[in-house]
């Protein structure tokens, strides 16, 4: 048999199977194992070709539109990919484990983060800057009945709502929601992903593998609790400081009510125990891999989110409390609590750097990605991207509140600074592709050169020769992503200090010689703010549009399908919230899959996996019982498993990893063409095999018109790999050397009842 994966951006049955009239062998409507109508009764044991099925496993990335939404958690996702973006250390262990801890204590700062960001909209900018100015009410209605002073029942006093701390506990229903509903959409996630359980069997005894071999690899439905435990926590008591700061601080002025002012020492008494447990919770030891980890800690998934609610809800009652006297005036004090969470995250991303160099010195790949730093470099980008997209909306929310900007103080300086990036990356990234264009068009002129050696003896074709050439230069911009991230994060750590830099020196204003540099700076700053407000909406707007777009159009899903597919592959290891992991529900479906059938059968079986899918095939092929893995032939095509996976995540995916899968299937062979921008050789470090890779495809399969192409053939690249007669025939090598001994299959038997299939 020979078992069809898919790669990135899905495709129907009918088409993988190239077969109009499919059935549904096994599975639900969400991930199903398909074949041919006429291969669902076949019982000859005696036919020479392979009996095709197709798994297809697309629904679990895409589904309707709404889900375009999860894009707003890319900086959790992007968190969540440099947990396993770590160096490969054999031996180890507990540098890994804090590599791990860092990673998800940056994860804890970023939900922080992005919770205290709703609290200074709704708080500081809503509740107690806008609502207590009658000129800003005047403007927005729907914020009249918190206004103070506006007349009610014909009688000269405030409203009951108008009271500031009442306001406060009014508007701390918005992040609470916004809490509230990441708490659902990771626990609904996790109910229908981490709720798979993977076959059991023992641990590999080769520790130079790859972990994914281990029994609870795909298994992390303890920890996803944990953390979500742990994060919904945060983000509440996060809500119940921003709540409980500004009437303690009116509460502990000399002569204040002597009650509310020890009531408030006590609550931030419990705000600070309740903190300290969830901070320990997520310090707690990471995923259990060695063992299939079954167990929940159910008082604690449940009671520490509870008692955090409990606080905040006593915390909105303190700050509901009548106090005479008490407006708000200017801003919350919201810089110290920001510049504080820059400085943690700056912090992290150090020491993350320090253990992942250290990591990389023990065990040094030269093709791994920024030579061990790409985890560090990309959870800075991914605290970042937070930073940006909190004091982006930030501004935009000022900006539309008070329309002619002398009104309201504004958010804090520090999120008004981190707005102002926003144009400076863009600069830079334009930058960037301007220079990656120029070496593009230069290796295309390098390429045409090789088109004409490839073709001796055929007319010149100028147009042609130059779209091959540029597909093939357009293809090796993968290999140039090092560089981008790089760059990308030299920049934010320069932005980043002079953000900081620019929130510090604000208010201060130099005198003689230096006011003119001082007032050329600050307009510069104050352009870069407003522009990065404006970006910032309109970057929100596309980001949910091309969302949209792409889990219906098949080709913008394409587009974004690399990064989005990479990113949801690997369990939510570090942060609760990010988007869910597919491949525990793909990874099992196909073991579960496999085993049962060479078990019922005895036969021989070909594991053919596209682009994603060959990275499923490989997962899979690591969870299988040794016995079993040993009967299975692995045909990768269009495959990212050493460009993209073995240089970003060598730890799980390094040359040692693929060396190990190598020896413990049967059989691999690797397909993969010069004009394919995803896949390429596998390049497995192991002499005693037969070759793993074979020889770059021809692509296009002809160059001019031929008796076998009368027409123009295509381009393919990345697609239509069956298409060409090479892999036919590697398909064949395969099944010829799956072990000669075996026996012929035997015919799989259907149990008594139980339909063989259903229309597809």
């Amino acid at each position: 048999m020979e078992l069809l994966v898919h790669g990135v951006g899905g495709t129907t049955p009918e088409q993988m199977l190239g077969d109009p009239r499919t059935v549904r062998v096994t599975g639900d409507d969400t991930a199903a194992v398909y074949r041919r109508a006429e291969d669902t009764e076949a019982k000859d044991s005696h036919r020479d070709e392979p009996v095709q099925e197709a798994y297809v496993w697309c629904n679990l990335t895409s589904g309707d539109s709404s889900r375009a939404l999860w894009l707003v958690l890319l900086p959790f996702m992007v968190v969540n990919l440099a947990h396993w973006m770590r160096p490969a250390a054999p031996g180890r262990h507990r540098a890994v484990r804090l590599y791990g801890l860092l990673v998800r204590l940056a994860a804890l700062t970023l939900t922080v983060l992005l919770v205290a960001a709703a609290c200074e909209v709704a708080l500081d900018l809503v509740a107690w800057q806008c609502a207590g100015v009658h000129d800003c009410t005047s403007r927005h209605s729907w914020l009249a009945f918190l206004a103070p002073g506006v007349p009610a029942a014909r009688a000269g006093h405030d409203t009951w709502w108008s009271l500031p701390g009442r306001r406060l506990a009014l508007a701390a229903l918005a992040p609470a929601a916004l809490t509230c509903l990441l708490w659902y959409l990771s626990h609904r996630t996790w109910s229908a992903y981490e709720s798979h359980r993977p076959m059991s069997h023992d641990p590999e005894p080769d520790t130079e593998g790859s972990a994914l071999a281990l029994p609870g690899f795909w298994y992390g439905r303890r920890i996803v609790a944990r953390l979500r435990a742990a994060h919904t926590a945060a983000a509440l008591l996060t809500v119940a400081a921003a709540v409980a700061a500004p009437p303690a601080a009116f509460d502990h002025r000399p002569g204040g009510p002597a009650a509310l002012d020890v009531l408030s020492w006590l609550l931030t008494a419990a705000l600070l125990a309740c903190a300290v447990a969830a901070v320990a919770v997520v310090c707690r030891r990471g995923r259990s891999e060695n063992l299939l980890d079954q167990r929940l800690d159910r008082q604690l998934v449940s009671g520490l989110p509870l008692g955090a609610l409990a606080l905040l809800l006593l915390t909105m009652v303190y700050a509901g409390w009548a106090r005479p006297g008490w407006r708000s005036t200017g801003r919350l004090a919201g810089d110290p609590a920001f510049g504080t969470l820059m400085l943690a995250q700056g912090l992290l991303v150090v020491a993350l750097a320090v253990v992942a160099r250290d990591l990389y010195r023990r065990s040094p790949d030269p093709r791994a990605g920024m030579r061990g730093l790409s985890g560090p470099a990309v959870a800075l980008l991914a605290c970042a991207l937070g930073g940006v997209m909190s004091g982006g909306v930030a501004q935009r929310v000022a900006d539309w509140l008070d329309g002619t900007h002398a009104l309201l103080p504004g958010p804090p300086v520090l999120l008004t600074w981190q707005a102002s990036t926003i144009p400076p990356v863009l600069a830079v990234l334009l930058i960037v592709a301007a220079g990656l264009g120029m070496r593009t068009a230069r290796l295309a002129r390098a390429e045409r050169d090789r088109v004409r050696e490839e073709h001796p003896g055929e007319p010149e074709d100028p147009g042609r020769t130059h779209a091959i050439a540029q597909v093939r230069a357009m293809a090796a911009l993968t290999d140039r992503a090092p560089l981008v991230v790089a760059v990308l994060t030299v920049t934010t750590l320069v932005l980043g200090a002079v953000a900081l830099a620019g929130a510090l020196a604000t208010g201060k204003t130099p005198d003689g010689a230096a006011r003119r540099t001082y007032d050329v700076m600050q307009a510069v700053a104050e352009t870069s703010q407003a522009l990065g407000s404006w970006l910032v909406g309109l970057g929100f707007i596309l980001f949910v549009t091309w969302g949209r777009r792409a889990y219906k159009d098949a080709s913008a899903r394409r587009t974004i399908g690399i990064l989005w597919d990479v990113g949801t592959f690997w369990p939510r290891a570090a942060h609760p919230f990010a988007p869910p992991c597919y491949a525990e529900r793909a990874v099992p479906d196909l073991t579960w899959r496999m085993a049962t059938w060479t078990q019922r059968t005895g036969g021989r079986l070909v594991l053919s996996g596209h682009s994603q899918g060959s990275v499923l095939a490989a997962a899979a092929a690591w969870q299988l019982p040794p016995s079993v893995r040993g009967r299975i032939a692995l045909l990768t095509y269009g495959s990212p498993l050493e460009r993209l996976y073995g240089r970003w995540f060598p730890a799980h995916f390094g040359p040692p990893a693929l060396a190990a899968l190598r020896r413990d299937v049967a059989c691999w062979g690797n397909l993969y063409r010069l004009t394919d921008p995803i896949g390429g050789p596998v390049r497995v470090p192991d002499d005693t095999t037969p070759e793993v890779d074979h020889a770059p495809l021809r692509d296009p399969l002809a160059y001019g018109r031929t008796p076998a192409h009368p027409l123009p053939a295509p381009i393919l690249g990345h697609s239509d790999y069956q298409a060409d007669p090479d892999f036919a025939r590697e398909r064949a090598r395969l099944l010829n050397r799956l072990r000669p001994e075996l026996p012929r299959q035997r015919p799989e038997p259907v149990e008594p009842g139980v339909p063989t299939g259903e229309p597809g």
